[in-house]
C-alpha cells in the first residue's frame, strides 16, 4: 500500500501501516524481574465479602500475564483472572503468590493486612 491510498488522517512524521500498529505492551521498554515493582494485596471490596489476592504492577506483555497466572492458578489449585495490567487469584494466597513469585526473580512488596 503506498503512502498516497493509505487514508492517513494525522501524521507525526513516520508511516505505521495498520497492520503494524504498535500494541500497548510492545511500546514498553523490557525491564528485568528484579527491577519491578510488584505489588501484591488482599481484597475483599465489591467482591460479597470473599477474598481475592491482587497482583499489580507487573509491566509484561498480555501474553506472559496469562502464562503467569495460569502456573500461578495450577500451583495453588485455584481460579483467577486478569482483569487490566493486575492479576487476580481466587482466595487468600498473599504467602504463597509471594514465595512463588520470589522464587522466580520478582522483587515484591505486600501491601495491607
Amino acid at each position: 500500500m503506498t503512502e498516497e491510498k493509505s487514508k492517513l488522517v494525522y501524521s507525526t512524521g513516520k508511516f505505521i501501516s495498520r497492520k503494524e500498529r504498535p500494541s500497548e505492551d510492545s511500546v514498553k521498554p523490557a525491564i528485568a524481574p528484579s527491577q519491578q515493582k510488584v505489588i501484591v494485596r488482599l481484597d475483599r471490596k465489591q467482591r460479597g465479602g470473599k477474598s481475592v489476592t491482587v497482583i499489580e504492577g507487573l509491566p509484561i506483555p498480555a501474553k506472559d500475564r496469562e502464562v503467569l497466572l495460569k502456573r500461578l492458578k495450577a500451583g495453588l489449585g485455584t481460579g483467577g483472572t486478569v482483569k487490566g495490567s493486575s492479576l487476580e487469584i481466587q482466595g487468600y494466597h498473599c504467602d504463597a503468590v509471594i514465595t512463588a513469585l520470589t522464587n522466580m526473580g520478582y522483587r515484591l512488596k505486600r501491601s495491607g493486612g
